[in-house]
């Protein structure tokens, strides 16, 4: 009965990731079209996707390079656009960190914004889920869009600029987290960060290489954990 329950588990992981495809496919596709335009073999651009694997980070690093940026710049940008995966990873441990380590090995590779927003949903709304359950679930959610996510940026990369611009595939990155933050402002420090991050980034797009982008996100983070603390003091 257990290997049963566990099963379940995966197919509701599976059905709760299934919608994002809808965005991992022009996504990547999108990746692969800007990969071969920044001059990225198939190759390389199969490579960049297979050992990245982190959407925003790819696309960060590939529009500063285009930019002819220096590589210490592309490095620190694309290592703080995936700090929030640090952060998820962290927020993860108290359900996985018990799982077996070759586990925890595959599950750090496959943490992207979808599986951590269906995950850490699941989670807190079933506490008494297993282990087992929850990294079974976890695996779920990523079983279409990883290899999607690698196929799209194969076509993408082949059939490159033929891709009519009519298309807009632009619209999979600000869709995509849109997508995903909205159902995750549930208290006010949420708000409070989202906010900070949003106007801070407004007044530094000035600042080259796109760097006001970390500036408004560490921005959002301190306001965001100072709201809290607030919220907390003034708790009864």
């Amino acid at each position: 009965m257990a290997d049963t329950t566990t099963k379940s588990y995966y197919w509701k992981g599976f059905r709760d990731g299934a919608p994002f495809i809808f965005v991992a496919i022009p996504f990547g596709a999108l990746f692969g079209v800007f990969a071969t335009e920044a001059g990225l073999n198939i190759v390389q651009t199969i490579a960049f996707s297979a050992t990245v694997f982190a959407g925003a980070a790819q696309f960060a690093a590939l529009q500063l390079l285009q930019d002819n940026a220096p590589t210490v710049i592309i490095l620190a940008s694309a290592l703080a656009v995936n700090l929030r995966v640090a952060m998820y990873s962290a927020s993860l441990t108290p359900y996985l960190g018990a799982a077996p380590l070759w586990q925890r090995a595959c599950a750090a590779y496959l943490i992207v914004d979808q599986s951590y927003a269906c995950s850490i949903v699941r989670f807190e709304k079933e506490p008494k889920m297993t282990v087992p359950q929850r990294m079974t679930y976890f695996f779920g959610t990523v079983s279409l869009i990883t290899p999607l996510w690698m196929l799209t940026t194969y076509l993408g990369a082949v059939l490159g600029t033929q891709i009519p611009e009519s298309w807009a595939l632009d619209f999979a990155l600000p869709i995509t987290f849109l997508s995903m933050v909205g159902p995750m402002m549930r208290t006010l420090a949420h708000v409070v960060a989202a906010l900070v991050a949003i106007i801070v980034a407004l007044l530094t797009v000035a600042v080259p290489f796109n760097l006001g982008l970390l500036i408004a996100g560490a921005a959002g983070m301190i306001a965001g954990a100072q709201a809290e603390l607030l919220l907390e003091r003034r708790k009864p």
